[in-house]
C-alpha cells in the first residue's frame, strides 16, 4: 500500500526526518505516535503530496485514493448532508452525467456503476455517519453556516469517512468530539475495510483500533506490532536494554581513556595506547540513547473543609432568559468525590461546569458552597485568552501576586516548566505547554474542587499520563468533562449523565454506557483484553481512593501541628 524509502525532510533547515524508511501493507490501521513536534502531521502532508521530501521516496499502489479531513469548511447555504454526499466524487459525477446522457448504452453503464457503488443508499449512509458524530437530522438539513467551528469539523470528518478512500488519513480525529461521538468513531474505524493512518494522543482509541504503531523518534520511523500498550511495553524494554548497554559503553570508555592518558607517550605501551585510542573513537561514534523528557503536573494540596463542599438546590440555569439548559438540579459534591459528566455535546455539561465554577449565574435556585472554598476551573477557551506577549512567569505572577518570584518559579516547575521555559513568551509555547500553564493558573489558590472541561485536547500521551497520576494524588474533589476514555476510567469513581435538561447518577460503568451509545440491548461478557483493562482501571481507582483516605488523617494532623506552631 505505502512504501517510504530513505525519506529526508527539513523544516527551516532543521532535520525532521533523516534517511528513514517504512512499509505499510493494505488493510492495516497504523497509529502514529511521538513527541509533539516530531513530525506526525508533517508525515501525513508528505503522503498527500502537500509537501515534497528533500530526498527519498513515498510511493503508493497505483490508483490508490487518499483522503484527509479538511481543516477548513467555509460557511454557506450548503447543508451538512449535501457536503457529505458530495465527498463521493464518482457518485456525484455519475449522477450529473445521468441527467444529461443520451446514449442508451452509456445510460445503462452509468446505472450499473451507480448500483455497484451503492449510490441510491448513499443518503441513508451519509445520515448515519453524521448522526454517529452527533449531528441530528434537523442540523443535517440546515445551512452549514449555522454551525460552529467545532461542529463543522465533525461535518468534515463525516465527509472523509463517507468518501471511504483506500488510504484514510486522520489527524487527532477525536479532538472536536464528545465521548459519545468518540465511542461511535472507534466502532466505525474498527470495521473500516481499507487502510488507516491515525495520528492520535488517545490511548484508548489506539489500543482498540490500531494493529500497529509507527513511532517517530530521533528523525526515524519504527513500526511496532499491536496497539499502544503493546508498543509501550516493547519500547520500554528496548530503552532499558539500551540504557544498560550505554552504561557498559561508558564504563569501557572510562577505562580506555585512563589507559590512553597514562601510556600514550610511553614507548613500550605506545602501540597498545594507539589501539585503545581507535577503540575509544569507535565508542564515541555510537549514538547516545535519547532520554525521555519527564512531564510533571502537581496540583497543590488544598486545605480540608467539612462536607459538603457544594450543594445545588433546585438550580435552573441557561444563557437566554426563559430558555433553560438545565432545570431543578439537586446535587451535592463532597471532598474526594471523583465525578465524570456523560452526555452528548449541547446537553449542558459545560453549562453545569460554569455554574459550579461561579462563571454563570443560575436563573433560580440556590448554590451553597463551603466557607472559604476555592474552585479551580479549566476550560479550553481559557488557553486562547492567555496573554501571548507575556512570559509564563509573568502570566502566573499576576495570579500569585502575593508570592515571591521564587515561589512562582517553583509552582511553574511543579507543572513541568524548566528554567528556560519560564521566560518564554506564551505565544511561543506549544499547545500542551499552554495547557499546563493554565493548570498552574487555575490551581494557584489550592482549590478544594477542580472542574476540568476537556483538559486533554492539547496534551500528548506522556502528559496525559502525568495528568492521570496527578489527579489520583490530588486529595480534593474532581468534576470532569472529557472524551478521553482512559482519563475518565482511571480517575473518576462516579458517573453523572446530563440529559433532558437534568443531571442524575448513572448506575452502570463506561462499558455499559459504550454499549448503550452503540445500541446494544444487553451487556454480554467483555472480551478478555477489555476485561483486563477494566480490572486494571478499577484497581488504579481503588488504589488512588485508598491512598487519599490514608492521607486525610495525616494531613489533618499536619495542619493541626502547623496551627499550634503558629
Amino acid at each position: 500500500m505505502l512504501t517510504i524509502s530513505s525519506l529526508t525532510y527539513r523544516i527551516a533547515g532543521e532535520l525532521l526526518f533523516e534517511e528513514t524508511s517504512v512499509r505499510i501493507g493494505s488493510g492495516r490501521c497504523i497509529g502514529i505516535v511521538g513527541r509533539n513536534g516530531c513530525g506526525k502531521t508533517t508525515l501525513l502532508k508528505l503522503i498527500q503530496g502537500i509537501y515534497e521530501p528533500d530526498s527519498g521516496d513515498l510511493s503508493l499502489v497505483r490508483d490508490t485514493s487518499i483522503a484527509a479531513v479538511d481543516q477548513e469548511i467555509l460557511g454557506g447555504p450548503t447543508t451538512p448532508i449535501e457536503i457529505v454526499l458530495a465527498a463521493d466524487k464518482e457518485r456525484k459525477a455519475l449522477l450529473s452525467e445521468a441527467d444529461t446522457a443520451l446514449d442508451p448504452e452509456r445510460i445503462v453503464e452509468i446505472q450499473i456503476r451507480l448500483s455497484d457503488i451503492g449510490a441510491h443508499s448513499a443518503p441513508s449512509r451519509a445520515a448515519t455517519i453524521l448522526a454517529g458524530l452527533g449531528i441530528n437530522e434537523t442540523a443535517q438539513n440546515e445551512p452549514i453556516q449555522n454551525l460552529s467551528g467545532g461542529w463543522r469539523m465533525r461535518v468534515s470528518l463525516a465527509a472523509t469517512l463517507f468518501a471511504e478512500p483506500d488510504l484514510l488519513l486522520l489527524d487527532e480525529p477525536t479532538n472536536h468530539l464528545d465521548l459519545e461521538a468518540a465511542i461511535w468513531l472507534e466502532s466505525y474505524l474498527k470495521n473500516y475495510p481499507r487502510t488507516i493512518l491515525l495520528v492520535s494522543h488517545d490511548r484508548h482509541l489506539l489500543n482498540n483500533v490500531a494493529d500497529g504503531i509507527l513511532h517517530i523518534e530521533s528523525r526515524v520511523f519504527s513500526l511496532y506490532p499491536g496497539g499502544y500498550d503493546d508498543f509501550a511495553k516493547i519500547y520500554a524494554e528496548r530503552q532499558s536494554a539500551n540504557v544498560a548497554y550505554h552504561l557498559r559503553q561508558e564504563a569501557k570508555k572510562t577505562k580506555l581513556e585512563e589507559f590512553v592518558k597514562r601510556f600514550r607517550y610511553n614507548a613500550s605501551k605506545a602501540r597498545q595506547a594507539q589501539s585503545r585510542l581507535k577503540a575509544l573513537q569507535r565508542l564515541n561514534n555510537v549514538p547516545v540513547v535519547a532520554e525521555s523528557r519527564d512531564i510533571e503536573i502537581e496540583f497543590p494540596k488544598p486545605k480540608n473543609l467539612a462536607p459538603p463542599l457544594a450543594t445545588l438546590l433546585s438550580v435552573t440555569a441557561g444563557y437566554v432568559a426563559e430558555t433553560a439548559v438545565l432545570e431543578n438540579l439537586d446535587l451535592q459534591i463532597d471532598p474526594n468525590d471523583r465525578i465524570a459528566l456523560l452526555g452528548a455535546n449541547g446537553n449542558g455539561k459545560s453549562t453545569f461546569a460554569r455554574v459550579l465554577a461561579g462563571q454563570l449565574k443560575p436563573f433560580s435556585g440556590q448554590i451553597v458552597l463551603a466557607p472559604k472554598i476555592s474552585i479551580g476551573y479549566f476550560a479550553q477557551h481559557q488557553i486562547d485568552t492567555l496573554d501571548i506577549n507575556a512570559t509564563a512567569f509573568e502570566q502566573l505572577s499576576k495570579v500569585m501576586s502575593e508570592s515571591s518570584g521564587q515561589q512562582v518559579r517553583a509552582r511553574l516547575g511543579s507543572f513541568g516548566f524548566s528554567q528556560d521555559k519560564v521566560e518564554v513568551l506564551v505565544g511561543n509555547l506549544s499547545g500542551g505547554e499552554k495547557a499546563r500553564l493554565n493548570f498552574a493558573i487555575i490551581s494557584a489558590s489550592a482549590p478544594q474542587i477542580l472542574v476540568l472541561d476537556e483538559p486533554t485536547n492539547h496534551l500528548d500521551l506522556q502528559t496525559r499520563d502525568a495528568l492521570i497520576e496527578s489527579l489520583n494524588n490530588y486529595p480534593g474533589a474532581v468534576v470532569l468533562i472529557s472524551h478521553d476514555w482512559d482519563l475518565i476510567e482511571l480517575t473518576t469513581e462516579r458517573l453523572w449523565i446530563v440529559k433532558n435538561r437534568t443531571i442524575h447518577a448513572y448506575d452502570g460503568d463506561l462499558e455499559n454506557y459504550r454499549r448503550e451509545i452503540l445500541g446494544y440491548k444487553e451487556l454480554s461478557s467483555p472480551k478478555q483484553k477489555g476485561m483486563k483493562k477494566n480490572i486494571k482501571g478499577k484497581t488504579v481507582r481503588q488504589n488512588a481512593v485508598a491512598a487519599r483516605q490514608k492521607r486525610i488523617p495525616l494531613q489533618k494532623a499536619l495542619e493541626s501541628a502547623e496551627y499550634r506552631l503558629n
